[in-house]
């Protein structure tokens, strides 16, 4: 993640009030650092949806982009999938107009089972059910009560689920595409990564570490989400309010069985959810040519 851009010293009445009063100087560096934090997600959520949209009026000959993302809007809502997910889906599906269907025909398969996650049986298919769940049952193992889960999305760890941590952390950490944080790097290395101490370790940069340390977290865990081939597809991460001294055998082996089960649900969701959802778009956009 790339450094933390230098932040304007307040201008106008704002900035005279905060010159005068030290803690109206820190509550405007804290919204600027925020306002900050905004952008970056904004200028990282736009391109991909706006990219699928050019997809979809190319490939349907739809008239404008706003049809193409009604489209778009109107399958996310039907199969419980993140806008943004459809539309990275969308990308990278073959320009062919029966792709989806072809692929949707296959043998469909019931979701793999999930022990010891907390998911009704009504859920079972619904990622922000799991992905929720995940979360809880590895801070249960972690022993604390702050953490997120992120998504491979285009090239990219993005953030879906998240407890406990502020907005301005949120924000900042919404995508993650550089090697300078413990989520990446355990992303890279294909195993968990353990951060002891965040003041002091060397895989920050010092914006995200300046980030985390706000948030109130000194020590973080990252567990991978694999798939069979053991690639990761996503990555949950446990954090701490004070260092750690580390975690037991035990517990590192329930957080690897964690990743190795979740990887293998979400691999299974993206081969037959998310392509029910592109099927779905290719039958509505087909029907308005």
């Amino acid at each position: 993640m790339s450094q933390e851009a230098e932040l304007p010293f307040p201008t106008g009445t704002r900035g005279e009030e905060a010159e005068q009063d030290p803690g109206a100087l820190r509550q405007e560096i804290a919204r600027l650092r925020q306002d900050n934090a905004d952008l970056r997600e904004r200028l990282h959520a736009h391109p991909p949806i706006s990219l699928a949209q050019g997809v979809l009026m190319e490939r349907y000959r739809l008239p404008a982009p706003e049809t193409a993302f009604a489209l778009l809007r109107e399958a996310s809502q039907r199969f419980n999938i993140k806008l943004h997910s459809l539309a990275d889906a969308v990308v990278r599906t073959p320009d062919s107009q029966d792709a989806t269907t072809r692929l949707a025909d296959q043998a469909r398969l019931a979701p793999p089972p999930l022990p010891g996650l907390r998911v009704a049986s009504a859920d079972q298919a619904h990622q922000g059910a799991v992905l929720t769940a995940t979360l809880r049952h590895v801070l249960e193992i972690t022993q604390t009560d702050m953490g997120n889960v992120q998504l491979a999305v285009g090239g990219r760890l993005r953030m879906e689920k998240h407890t406990g941590l502020g907005r301005e952390f949120t924000s900042f950490f919404a995508f993650v595409d550089s090697p300078t944080t413990s989520c990446a790097q355990a992303a890279e290395d294909r195993r968990q990564v353990t951060v002891r101490d965040v003041a002091t370790a060397e895989v920050f940069d010092e914006g995200s570490r300046r980030t985390i340390l706000r948030a109130g977290s000194r020590a973080c865990h990252s567990v991978p989400l694999v798939n069979r081939a053991g690639v990761p597809i996503g990555m949950v991460s446990s954090h701490h309010d004070r260092p750690l001294t580390g975690f037991t055998q035990a517990q590192l082996d329930a957080l690897q069985g964690t990743g190795i089960m979740v990887g293998r649900w979400l691999s299974w969701h993206r081969q037959t959810v998310v392509l029910d959802a592109l099927a779905h778009l290719h039958t509505t956009a087909t029907a308005l040519r």
